[in-house]
């Protein structure tokens, strides 16, 4: 069992001074952003995306909080139009993974989404973050779209493949 709980100011600075070098990291493996611009485009992608922080409109941030009422993680619901809602980020802290809060979470978001009036609940998953992947098919989501694409640079000796 969970208990998603509203972000406060002191939760959601923690949650920034992980998350905005985590969103860097991760576009940076997926070949998108260069080591030297990432940290930056990643502030600005949360600075454009949630301007008055934790109270910004239309976006609910939450602690994920087990039984015992230990902080285990967190979710952030964004609703994009009067029907559409997206996962913006879902982590499990350390220690805490393989427990099953990432799915109970993700459930729970959905009983958030209907009672904000949202139907459909989308997300993205870069394709190297394989657990998230098959959390998210558990829960029932999936496959819109499949981005792909292929570092040139390192296949430049002539081989097909």
């Amino acid at each position: 069992m969970i208990i998603l709980e509203k972000m406060n100011a002191s939760e959601f600075k923690q949650y920034l001074d992980y998350t905005i070098p985590n969103y860097a990291e991760e576009h940076i493996k997926a070949g998108k952003w260069e080591a030297h611009e990432a940290l930056s485009k990643a502030t600005e992608a949360f600075n454009t995306l949630l301007p008055e922080g934790e109270n910004t409109i239309n976006h609910y941030l939450f602690t994920i909080r087990n039984k015992d009422r230990n902080d285990v993680g967190m979710i952030w619901l964004g609703k994009q139009s009067d029907l559409k809602g997206f996962i913006y980020d879902i982590n499990i802290w350390k220690g805490h993974r393989g427990k099953y809060y990432g799915e109970h979470a993700m459930r729970e978001i959905e009983n958030v989404g209907r009672e904000i009036g949202l139907e459909t609940i989308g997300l993205h998953v870069f394709g190297h973050n394989q657990i998230a992947q098959k959390l998210y098919s558990k829960v029932g989501y999936g496959v819109t779209n499949i981005k792909m694409s292929k570092n040139i640079k390192e296949s430049a000796n002539g081989k097909v493949g």
